[in-house]
């Protein structure tokens, strides 16, 4: 029997049901949002990675969660602000108010312990750190100056004057 190759998947299902479901955290956030925010006991744990692509956290929190950070939303929080590509939020660390900003594209787990509801996304693809390798030096080229040249150039020095005669 010849071997029959799989039907190859040119719908791309899992990367369609994975937006749906970031959806659902859309919904959710822009009911958070409202005057209202959070219904009942209703709270979120939002875990994304923080060098995704779109993601602006202030510097001292990114030098705290290199990699990945998980925040609450639940009572204090403030400006949470609903787009169709991500959301932004304001948290205090330490007491000193951060705002936070991600694509949900970023979001790999969306988690709301009340009712046990949990979402798990694939990790997105994060950017390697550019390795930053010193420049090879470039060539002077060296010119015969007069003294008194006011150029800014290299100082070139004639040995001449030096040498015995």
């Amino acid at each position: 029997m010849a071997e029959e190759t799989p039907p190859v998947d040119e719908m791309h299902y899992d990367a369609l049901a994975q937006d749906a479901l970031r959806g659902v955290i859309r919904l959710a956030l822009e009911r958070a949002a409202l005057p209202e925010g959070i219904p009942g006991e209703h709270h979120f744990y939002i875990t994304f990675k923080t060098r995704a692509a779109g993601v602006s956290v202030p510097p001292d929190v990114m030098a705290k969660y290199p990699v990945e950070m998980t925040i609450v939303l639940q009572h204090q929080y403030w400006d949470l602000t609903v787009e169709p590509t991500g959301f932004s939020v304001m948290l205090k660390f330490g007491g000193m108010p951060k705002v936070l900003s991600m694509p949900y594209t970023a979001v790999t787990r969306f988690y709301d312990p009340s009712v046990q509801f949990l979402l798990q996304f694939e990790e997105p693809d994060i950017p390697e750190e550019p390795i930053e390798e010193l420049p090879a030096p470039k060539p002077v080229a060296v010119s015969q100056r007069k003294d008194g040249d006011d150029q800014d150039g290299p100082k070139v020095v004639s040995l001449d004057q030096f040498r015995k005669k």
